[in-house]
């Protein structure tokens, strides 16, 4: 099953399932326990904490829920805040480096932030992706997720993304429809 955030960012081809942690989360739970789906496949956009460049095309399978106050110290969490796919979803035998998305229900407009996240191994934010691999994770499914990066994470994060969400949907769209069998 291929998924989406929606809102303004939805595809033909791939189920929204809503924006940000909390939507995500109930919204995939019930489409898993009714549709029963082999395998979960989010494609969305992402902001780059530096590494990578607007409209570079990633593949990931790790994900986490880090605050930015947790890197200055001023929080704590008990759970676990870094997870990972226990069965990748991989399309056509190909294997891909897989830099950990983070997801927060926030986005980063601080660059001095963005680049301690770096220094976390985090390479990317995504408001959804931590709930997408948590639900697959408790129900056993095949996961993975495709971002097209539309922003740096800093002061010109949201200006940038509206540069370039229509060409990072365009690719995404195209990505998938030469790759995957929809």
């Amino acid at each position: 099953m291929i998924l989406c955030a929606g809102r303004n960012e939805t595809f033909d081809f791939a189920k929204p399932i809503g924006v940000g942690l909390i939507e995500s989360a109930i919204n995939l739970t019930k489409l898993v326990l009714e549709e029963k789906p082999a395998f979960l496949f989010f494609v969305g956009t992402a902001g780059s904490y530096g590494n990578h460049q607007p409209l570079d095309l990633i593949y990931s399978h790790r994900a986490a829920n880090i605050e930015l106050g947790h890197l200055q110290n001023q929080c704590y969490s008990p759970l676990q805040n870094q997870i990972e796919a226990n069965t990748i979803y991989v399309s056509r035998g190909t294997n891909h480096s897989s830099p950990c998305v983070n997801s927060s229900n926030y986005i980063t407009t601080n660059a001095t932030l963005a680049n301690e996240m770096l220094t976390k191994s985090i390479e990317l934010e995504n408001m959804e992706f931590f709930s997408i691999v948590s639900v697959a994770n408790q129900f056993k499914i095949p996961c993975s997720g495709l971002f097209v990066v539309t922003n740096y994470c800093d002061e010109n994060a949201h200006s940038d993304f509206i540069k370039n969400h229509a060409q990072a949907k365009a690719l995404i769209t195209l990505h998938v429809e030469k790759n995957m069998k929809i």
